[in-house]
């Protein structure tokens, strides 16, 4: 019997870069991310000189 013909290309395995931005972009994610940034700019504007102006 002669091999079977392979329709269609195979695909190429994601890159680690690849995974990690499509699991962060997930709908399934948006509410974890966003909470993760917000908390990020809530710590970087607290440890800056503009939170003295808010704190005062």
């Amino acid at each position: 019997m002669p091999p079977k013909a392979i329709s269609g290309r195979s695909k190429a395995p994601k890159g680690y870069f690849r995974v990690a931005y499509d699991t962060v972009t997930s709908p399934d994610n948006a509410a974890l991310v966003k909470s993760i940034t917000a908390f990020g700019v809530a710590v970087t504007f607290l440890s800056s000189s503009w939170a003295e102006w808010f704190l005062v």
